[in-house]
């Protein structure tokens, strides 16, 4: 193919090749030709335009293929425009001569077709050039169109069309004769001609003013013949056409110059037109006028659907400012239109007009208009739907007989009323809650409107004013309660009304549906209420015969619809229903037989309905209430089901008894029985098989029901992928609502009225259910296949014999219904069989079952053989016996080959494809080969278009099933797709759509494999690209979508052979395409190359854009102008409805943003504020204007008018809701980015360097965002804004504001806040609002942006006010919503106050405790430490106010939350009456609303106990000792109730403890980290307190219960703060046992007296044994827990763990800050347990604690490098000496055992010097600091033994001739230490160590320090030697102080050499000299002794002090210097 890439063809390699090698080969060269001669050098083109026009002949008179010519004739074109023009005219001369050729012959045709195409193309491209030849051109082309065959025509057509478009203006003299050949075209038998026609024509009309003008009547009567018979591509595009024409008739694009008598149309006179068409079709006159006198209607439906479709283009066209301004007219027009008797001659005619109607309305108003406009055009149809209530009624009740209206007028108005009423429901559902201004508009007054109308005579009215009624409820959720309401009390009034009853009942149903899609539900008691009232009118039906039918229906009407609540609230009233049905059933078969003895006509039509009702309610609580479905209600209603199977078997004497009126009830009954039986399990009514089968048998064959809804009844049994073989599917089609009149065959759509017991069904579209004989029949088939697997074998061989012999039987379309009925019975078995791995039987149910469905295999029906198809992969699949598979393969082979019709033909070789579609695929190599031979002959079939389209379609599905195993077909099988799709015509798109199946097939069997750089692979990518480009030059959207489709399979897995350049433009042309199949297929295309290769599709959108020709700019254009690809999606989003195409925009955006939000921050940003700003409304303006007042500077910026002048109009409340998510996704995208984002320094920094933005410049708009969603008339986008105003809070609160210091970058916006939040706070705003804004409140507030309190008041205002409206609603309950509702917002409400108080009171103790941690790193950043977080003291002081209140509501929140965690087992438990919060029958509902918010309550109500000390201020709280529920909350108790503060405490205590420890222990708690840490904190706060310490210190097994919890928590969390937290509150729980150890040893020590002191009472662990029993005790419990933590650090002590036998090797020691404030807590814990063990427990504990210790310590000093070392060293060490001292060493039976393993420890660390000789010198002085601890704080007889105390001593002299002065400085230190120790310790040491401490400092003269360090150590050298002397006796101090003196005089300098001294030795003169001077005075005599017989000394001394004392005369005034650490520039802060 490398060989086609030439300017000019390789004649030789194309010479070379074969016949269809030869046209891929040519077509890939005018494909490389097409991009290449645009971008070519002119001259070049020029030099070589002989030849290469001469190969474009060449090729133009060889036959090409349809594709190869329209690309040919675009390359000659080009050619000609871009190189020289004047050899044009001879190639236009030999077109028209090829042309004009005599030659008919098929292998001339597509030469002449060619030539045609060449035409067009050269005539578009070069426009004016060939002016000259133009008339003879189109005389020519007119002429051959006469002679032509359906090719010649249509290309012809489609030639003029171009012709037409490139010469514009300049055609005009042939107009007339275009459109008289056209007209010819427009009603041609072929579709494809038709559509050319209408393209050529709508072209035509751009300069032909004549035929919107003059012709426009006949052109329209034209379009209307056209519609006649069409299929859905010709009424797409001659509804364009007539569409475009009444728009230009109305509105002219051009000026028509005045006639005499002619006049601009108006609309009246263009709907006059349309009506026209629509009431009387294009039928001629003579043909009307005899329909009109038979009565009859000639109008066919696809002219109706047509006409519809047009009328929306018209409107369209004219755009949503003409519509709003229009309106009115339009609306009143369309409904004079619904309301004609012509459009209403029977039921059926007149469903499907009021169908058209609603479609056009839907279409304009739901597309074209913004939110305001909605809103105007709501006022409008609702006046309309006044206007006829008032007319109608005013007839109906005028007191002149004469001018009463007639039925008639009353019939033809409901269908006014239906359309008007369905489409202001539309409108309603669109509007959400942005409806409201409607609903308070008392100008209109609405919902009395819709009300008036439940009153009207005719059930299609009233159903559609109830489902109006739905529809206001599901917009707005809070008129479901009050409409309710008002329904109930007018039913309640006008019980003896019929069309009350029927009305209003309806109402309720749908109320009660509504409720389904809104989450804040009713209150439960409207279930109630309904209930009593279905009752009451089911009782008093019989009172009066006049209302029994409506009261009847009505009662079941309302129990059906009240199942819809759901199990809990249907459960409280199931047993009166079970009573109900009862009652309307007899009580047994003979009762009935009686019945059927007596009553009339009416008696039964009466019963009939109360029993179909019946069954209905039981099918709704099946379907809806499945959980209260158990045996014993199945059993109770089994014998009503008995009845009323009986009951059917007598229906047809009853019907031939009292006349065909009953027919219509009983075929209702019939289906209500079906139904039910349908969804209960067959066993349960085994009995009654026989008679159901009879009966289902005769429903399915019998003569009496002739509907066949085959189109509702087969596809859903098809395979999803066969349906493409019956033409686009309803769902793909955005006129789905209307083309589905013309799918339902004689009983057209359903409709609402044909079953009012779909009213309340979960759907928000219409219900539109079928006949009650359609639905019949599908209710049979569906009943058949859950019956038919539970009968015996040999039934089931009858049942189906009976069925073939049935069809055998039967002849024409009597036949064909029964076949279609018993095929889709028997494929729905087939469907149950599978789903329950059941069989179907041996060869006597095979061979019928397989006869059946060979016979329907066989069938002229389309539909009817692909469910064969099906059914024979379902056989294939129940048998799962290869043999019979094989079977059925072969048997089609055979029936393939001797066959030759194309139905045989086609339905097995679709048998083919589908036989193994269940069986895991094919896997025989033998079958596929086979298969594959006879599929590709069919496919080859020219003759018979369908056999290739089944044949390919087929082939597709081989290719899927195959997998693997065809890659060695797929170079063979790409051949062919290849060559029939360059030779397959246009106008076969149904094979092209076949083709492209295939194509897509076979690119998904390659796969990976076409990455591959390999020869061969290369041929295969290039033809599947070659494919691919072929369909997407086709005139067919659908085959387009393919080609889009395939060339996203193609990228998946061959990205960069994909060229974008090329697919992006051709995507984003098809956006705006009018094929909704197309339009999926685009976006999920851009959807997948978003995910990689974001900038580059968005760069070759705009390049596409720009290179458009003016002419073809559409809005879609302009949107990617100006805002790119992403804004065009925006607006693409905001016009589409369909879910699935919506949800791949969203995801297309996502992907956007997450590629280049971060890189294109600020177009993203004013992208999604643009797409906010974009509203009609100014909500959130006019509320902030009106608060002006109160924040007039912090608000101005939010005061300016919103801007309109965007490039988005009016979009939608739920578009804008996606920009605000996009927004929030930008954020949380940014946190993970450049941490520039949230930083203001930083971001202000790098903008200078770099052309970079950041999030954190953009708060601005960020906050303004927030404002206008938060703020918004949708509450929708209000919760939206919301959350983005938390999430703005919670990534920016910390971030520092540069400009004022100590102040943060949010604080400027809290005013806007403030204002954003106020309206969430209203009295009328939903609690899930009100709920939002109280999580922002508490972020707000506890962000600690705002630390001045005044501003905070202004939010704690807020939160106060929601605190009030709780407590009053306790009082009264909301009329409004469910219970449940008000239990989320009041547990949202306390919640934030939790989280407010938490923080207050964690500020206020950083204040209090400066040292922490937090503080300290904050008043680094900060210089104020008032800035570190809000006033804590400030903020404490504002909840204080109301901490009381909220502490009884926080404990009744807590005791509802532990009563609702109570396993399922414990349900009777729960109160009766409900809780505090939340009622017995919501629990369900409330459960989650608590799970939520318990964790901070939590926290908060520890920390308020922990406040209060659990001291009782007042008596209130004493109320809440037990579940509080809202009645009882806050009243007196009885004085026997009252419990004492104690009782009261220890439940409050533990209600926190086993609320926390349940939490702690759960399972489900993986995610929940903020709960966990709230639990550990509240019981942490707990055991701060005594008396709470007291008690869990007294309960040994809480305490064991609770350290295995925190174990279980330490080792399955790994958050370093957790497991803090764990060991914190470890560390509590052994302080209390401590505790409790310390008191009872008291008080022993006190009951004992004095005499027993000495010795320690036998209290704690272990008493007299020393056993510590896991599970039970504590200290064992408290050992795993710290060994696990120091385990898990530092794996080195264990030695199973390190690797070696002793624990010393093993992995490096590398502890982070957390590690080691984790192991230091561990340690401090292990040092307190011995103490509260008893004195055999603590011998038994010792030795762990101990290696644990020193295991610690010896890993310490191994790492001297390590910056965290320090806290661990210093943890470690105070926990060493905790042990070392405890009273367990000195009591009297632990002491001895206690000295033995302290010294086993002592000689364990003294070893530890010796174990590595390259220990760094900061070790030495950690193991000196562990031994000077043994020495000080063991017993002397620990260290006085030998080798012990030798041991130490050799320590200390080695640390003494240590060279470095740290080491020598700090065992200095710790050697003063020992000396002031005990005796017996310090004297081996004094007598070791004495002299050589004397002899270095006497070597200090010699050798003075020079730096600091040398300095302190010669300083605690001194300090040493002073310790000595105070250790000596008295006697011999004199002699100490003797050589002490001396020395530090030998430490002083003489004034000589003082000067020039270093600091250091400065330093050391000046100490010497401070010494001396304290000492001297001490030691007065042995001073002056010493002075007078050393006057050198005295001297030297003299000197020094005299120097000392100029020195401090000279400094008397000294000048400040500034320390180090000081800024240089000091900040002035005096102004005057």
């Amino acid at each position: 193919m490398e060989q086609a890439h030439s300017l000019l063809l390789n004649e030789d390699a194309c010479g070379r090749l074969g016949e269809h090698q030869r046209a891929e080969f040519v077509f890939e060269w005018l494909r490389f030709l097409k991009k290449l001669l645009p971008a070519a050098d002119r001259a070049d083109v020029r030099k070589n335009q002989k030849q290469l026009a001469e190969q474009l002949t060449a090729i133009l008179t060889g036959s090409p293929g349809p594709s190869t010519r329209w690309l040919l004739a675009h390359c000659l074109a080009l050619l000609y425009r871009v190189g020289d023009s004047f050899t044009s005219s001879l190639t236009v001369d030999r077109c028209n001569d090829i042309i004009r050729s005599k030659d008919d012959s098929p292998s001339f045709l597509p030469t002449r077709l060619a030539a045609v195409a060449c035409l067009g193309a050269m005539y578009e491209q070069l426009g004016r050039l060939l002016i000259s030849s133009f008339k003879e051109t189109v005389a020519n082309l007119l002429k051959s169109l006469k002679s032509a065959e359906s090719q010649g025509r249509h290309e012809i057509m489609l030639c003029i069309e171009k012709i037409l478009k490139g010469l514009g203006v300049s055609a005009v003299p042939c107009h007339r004769d275009i459109y008289k050949a056209t007209r010819a075209c427009l009603t041609d038998r072929s579709m494809a001609v038709r559509c050319a026609a209408a393209k050529c024509l709508l072209e035509l009309q751009r300069e032909a003013v004549f035929l919107w003008s003059t012709e426009l009547e006949n052109v329209a009567s034209l379009c209307f013949r056209a519609f006649e018979g069409s299929n859905y591509d010709v009424r797409v595009c001659v509804s364009k056409l007539l569409g475009a024409l009444l728009a230009s008739a109305l509105e002219p694009k051009q000026a028509i110059a005045p006639r005499p008598g002619s006049k601009r149309s108006c609309l009246e006179e263009v709907m006059e037109l349309v009506s026209g068409g629509f009431l009387r079709g294009c039928s001629g006159f003579l043909r009307a006028s005899g329909d009109i006198l038979k009565g009859t209607s000639s109008v066919s439906r696809d002219v109706r659907v047509g006409i519809t479709q047009a009328c929306v283009v018209f409107i369209s066209t004219l755009g949503g400012a003409w519509l709003e301004a229009n309106f009115s007219s339009l609306l009143s027009l369309l409904m004079e239109l619904v309301s004609h008797t012509r459009a209403s001659q029977s039921l059926v005619d007149a469903i499907c007009c009021r169908r058209c109607v609603s479609f056009i309305l839907r279409a304009s108003v739901g597309s074209l208009l913004g939110e305001k406009a909605q809103i105007a055009a709501a006022k409008e149809i609702c006046q309309a739907i006044s206007k006829q209530k008032k007319a109608l009624d005013m007839a109906l009740y005028e007191g002149n007989v004469e001018t009463r209206v007639s039925s008639v007028d009353v019939g033809t108005s409901q269908h006014v009323l239906v359309c008007a009423l369905l489409e202001l429901g539309s409108v309603l559902q669109d509007l959400c809650s942005s409806a409201a201004p409607l609903l308070h508009d008392s100008s209109i007054g609405m919902l009395d409107t819709v009300l008036s109308v439940l009153l009207h005579s005719s059930v299609s009215a009233r159903l559609a004013a109830a489902w109006c009624l739905r529809c206001v409820a599901v917009a707005i959720p809070a008129q479901v309660a009050l409409l309710l309401d008002r329904c109930l009390e007018r039913l309640n009034a006008l019980k003896s009304c019929p069309e009350a009853v029927a009305g209003y009942s309806a109402a309720i149903a749908a109320l009660l549906g509504a409720v389904q899609h809104c989450p804040l539900g009713i209150p439960h008691a409207k279930g109630k209420v309904v209930m009593g009232l279905a009752e009451d009118l089911l009782r008093s039906a019989s009172q009066n015969s006049r209302i029994s039918i409506q009261r009847t229906q009505g009662g079941w009407l309302l129990l059906s619809a009240l199942t819809t609540l759901g199990p809990t609230v249907v459960e409280h009233h199931l047993s009166r229903m079970l009573l109900l049905w009862k009652c309307a059933f007899p009580q047994s078969v003979k009762e009935l037989d009686s019945e059927l003895r007596r009553g009339d006509s009416f008696t039964w039509q009466v019963t009939l309905e109360g029993r179909s009702g019946a069954l209905c309610a039981m099918k709704n609580f099946v379907v809806n209430c499945r959980d209260l479905l158990s045996d014993d209600v199945i059993c109770r209603l089994l014998p009503l089901l008995s009845c009323a199977v009986a009951l059917l078997t007598q229906l047809p004497s009853l019907v031939k008894s009292y006349g065909n009126q009953l027919k219509n009830a009983g075929t209702v009954f019939q289906l209500r029985v079906y139904e039910i039986l349908a969804l209960l399990p067959p066993k349960s009514y085994e009995e009654n098989f026989g008679t159901v089968l009879k009966l289902l048998l005769n429903d399915l064959t019998g003569p009496e029901n002739m509907a066949c809804a085959e189109l509702y009844l087969l596809p859903p049994l098809c395979h999803n992928q066969d349906l493409a073989l019956i033409g686009p599917a309803l769902q793909d089609m955005d006129q789905h609502y209307i083309e589905e009149q013309l799918h339902g065959g004689s009983i057209g759509g359903g409709s609402l009225e044909y079953d009012p017991f779909t009213i309340f069904e979960k759907d928000q579209e219409v219900p539109a259910p079928l006949p009650p004989a359609a639905a019949l029949t599908s209710a049979a088939v569906q009943l058949f296949g859950v019956i038919f697997p539970h009968l015996a074998i040999q039934q089931r061989a009858q049942v189906l014999e009976q069925f073939c012999e049935c069809v055998r039987q039967l002849k024409g379309t009597r036949q064909l219904i029964v076949h279609i009925h018993v095929t889709a019975a028997f494929c729905c078995t087939l469907k149950n069989l599978t789903l329950g791995h059941e069989t179907l039987g041996p060869e006597e149910v095979q061979k019928p079952s397989l006869s059946l469905l060979i016979g329907a295999l066989e069938s002229s029906n389309r539909l009817l053989r692909c469910v064969a198809a099906e059914g024979l992969a379902r056989l294939a699949q129940v048998l799962n016996d290869p043999n019979f598979t094989v079977s059925l393969a072969l048997m089609s082979f055979d029936r393939l080959k001797t066959a030759r019709d194309a139905i045989t033909r086609t339905g097995h070789s679709l048998a083919l494809g589908a036989l193994y579609r269940y069986l895991g695929g094919i896997s025989s190599p033998q079958h596929l080969t086979a298969c594959v031979g006879v599929l590709f002959t069919l496919s080859q079939d020219n003759t018979s278009p369908e056999v290739q389209m089944w044949s390919l379609h087929s082939l597709s599905a081989v290719v899927d099933l195959a997998g693997p195993l065809y890659r060695s077909h797929v170079e063979a099988s790409l051949t062919l797709v290849l060559r029939l799709l360059l030779m397959t015509p246009h106008t076969h798109v149904e094979v092209q759509q076949s083709l492209g199946r295939c194509l897509n097939a076979l690119i998904t069997s390659l796969g990976p494999d076409l990455q591959g750089e390999g020869p061969g692979v290369c041929v295969v990518r290039n033809s599947c690209l070659v494919g691919c480009a072929v369909m997407q030059d086709s005139p067919d959207c659908l085959v387009q979508a393919q080609a889009i489709t395939c060339l996203q399979q193609l990228h998946m897995f061959s990205p960069r052979h994909v060229n974008l350049a090329t697919l992006v433009p051709s995507l984003c042309v098809n956006l705006c395409s009018l094929y909704l199949s197309l339009r999926r297929a685009v976006v999920a295309c851009l959807r997948q190359l978003a995910q990689r290769e974001t900038v580059e599709v968005s760069e070759h959108a705009v390049a596409l854009v720009k290179e458009l020709p003016r002419r073809d700019n559409t809005q879609l254009d302009v949107t990617i102008k100006e805002v790119g690809l992403e804004g065009a999606l925006f607006s693409l989003l905001d016009r589409e409805s369909d879910p699935r195409l919506r949800r791949d925009i969203k995801d297309t955006l996502v992907h956007m943003m997450s590629s280049a939000a971060e890189s294109e921050l600020a177009h993203w940003l004013k992208l999604c504020k643009d797409v906010l700003s974009a509203s009609s409304d100014s909500a959130a303006v006019s509320l902030v204007e009106t608060n002006q007042e109160e924040y007039t500077d912090d608000c101005s910026a939010f005061h300016a008018k919103r801007e309109h002048s965007g490039p988005f109009n009016n979009l939608r409340w739920s578009t804008r809701v996606f920009a605000v998510e996009c927004v929030c996704r930008i954020i949380v995208q940014c946190e993970n980015g450049d941490p520039a984002h949230f930083d203001m320094v930083l971001a202000q920094e790098q903008r200078l360097h770099e052309s970079t933005d950041f999030l954190v410049l953009h708060l601005a708009n960020l906050v303004r965002m927030a404002f206008m969603s938060a703020t918004d008339h949708s509450e929708q986008l209000r919760l939206a804004g919301l959350q983005m105003l938390l999430v703005i809070i919670r990534k920016f609160a910390s971030i520092p504001e540069p400009e004022f210091p100590g102040h943060v970058i949010l604080e400027q916006y809290q005013a806007n806040v403030g204002a954003a939040l106020r309206p969430a706070f209203s009295a009328d705003a939903p609690p899930d609002v009100t709920a939002k804004a109280c999580q922002v409140c508490s972020a707000w507030i506890s962000s600690g942006v705002v630390s001045d309190l005044r501003d905070l008041r202004r939010v704690h205002q807020l939160l106060a006010s929601s605190l009030v409206k709780v407590q009053a609603g306790r009082d009264v309950p909301s009329s409004l919503y469910n219970e449940s509702a008000f239990t989320m917002e009041t547990l949202a409400v306390l919640k934030a106050w939790a989280e407010v108080y938490i923080v207050a009171v964690e500020s206020t103790k950083q204040k209090e405790t400066p040292i922490g941690r937090h503080q300290e790193q904050h008043q680094e950043q900060c210089e104020d430490p008032e800035a570190a977080g809000p006033a804590g003291d400030g903020l404490l002081k504002l909840v204080q106010g109301d901490l009381a209140t909220l502490s009884r509501l926080w404990l009744a929140a807590l005791q509802d939350y532990a009563l609702l965690t109570l396993p399922s087992a414990y349900a009777s438990q729960l109160p009766n009456t409900g809780g505090s919060f939340y009622t017995a029958e919501t629990v369900e509902e409330a459960r989650p609303h608590y799970f939520v918010a318990w964790a901070p309550i939590l926290h908060a109500t520890a920390l308020w106990l922990n406040s209060t000390e659990f001291i009782m201020v007042d008596e209130g709280p004493a109320n809440l000792s037990r579940p509080v529920t809202p009645t009882s909350m806050g009243q007196s108790t009885t004085l026997a109730s009252i419990k004492s503060p104690e009782d009261i405490n220890t439940e409050r205590l533990n209600l926190i403890l086993g609320i926390s420890v349940e939490f702690l222990c759960s399972p489900h708690s993986q995610n929940q980290m903020e709960n966990i840490t709230s639990c550990l904190y509240a019981l942490q706060a707990l055991l701060d307190v005594p008396w709470p310490r007291s008690k869990v210190g007294n309960d040994q097994a809480l305490s064991v219960e609770l350290l295995s919890v925190l174990h279980r928590l330490i080792v399955t969390r790994e958050s370093p703060g957790i497991q803090l937290a764990v060991l914190e509150l470890v560390r509590q729980v052994v302080c209390a046992a401590q505790e409790h150890v310390k008191e009872k040893r008291h008080s022993a020590e006190v009951d004992d007296g004095a005499a027993e002191k000495e010795t320690v009472p036998e209290f704690g662990e272990g008493r007299d044994t020393g056993g510590l029993v896991p599970g039970k005790s504590l200290v064992f419990g408290a050992l795993e827990l710290c060994l696990c933590t120091l385990v898990r650090k530092l794996p080195q002590l264990s030695p199973r763990l390190s690797g070696s036998p002793n624990g010393q090797g093993g992995m490096p020691w590398s502890l982070n800050d957390n590690d080691c404030r984790l192991v230091t807590s561990a340690l401090g814990i292990l040092s307190e347990l011995p103490s509260i063990c008893s004195p055999e427990g603590s011998v038994s504990v010792l030795p762990t604690v101990l290696y644990l210790l020193l295991g610690v310590l010896k890993e310490v000093v191994k790492d001297s490098g390590s910056t965290s070392r320090g806290v661990l060293v210093s943890g470690a060490l105070q926990a060493l000496r905790n042990v070392l001292s405890s009273p367990m060493s000195r009591a009297e039976k632990s002491r001895a055992a206690w000295v033995e393993l302290l010294r086993s420890a002592l000689s364990t660390l003294l070893e530890s010097w010796d174990t590595d000789k390259t220990v760094a010198v900061v070790d030495e002085v950690t193991l000196l600091t562990a031994l000077t601890i043994f020495l000080l704080s063991a017993s002397a007889e620990v260290t006085t033994v030998e080798p012990l105390q030798s041991l130490c001593v050799s320590k200390f002299q080695a640390s003494l001739e240590s060279k470095d002065p740290m080491v020598l400085s700090r065992s200095y230190q710790l050697l003063a230490s020992v000396f002031q120790g005990p005796t017996a310790v310090a004297g081996p040491f004094i007598q070791a160590l004495g002299k050589p401490l004397m002899a270095h400092l006497q070597q200090v003269e010699k050798s003075r320090p020079q730096t600091a360090a040398e300095l302190q150590a010669v300083q605690d050298g001194v300090r040493a030697m002073e310790a000595l002397v105070l250790a000596a006796e008295e006697t011999h101090r004199p002699q100490l102080v003797a050589v002490l003196l001396p020395i530090l005089v030998s430490f002083l300098l003489d004034e000589n050499t003082l000067g020039s001294a270093s600091v250091a030795s400065r330093s050391l003169h000046e100490s010497a000299l401070r010494d001396l001077m304290r000492l001297g005075p001490q030691h007065s005599s042995v001073f002056k002794a010493l002075m007078a017989s050393a006057p050198h000394m005295k001297a030297r001394l003299e000197a020094a002090i005299k120097g000392n004392q100029e020195s401090v005369r000279a400094k008397s005034t000294p000048a400040h210097v500034p320390s180090k650490n000081a800024p240089s520039i000091q900040l002035k802060t005096n102004f005057l």
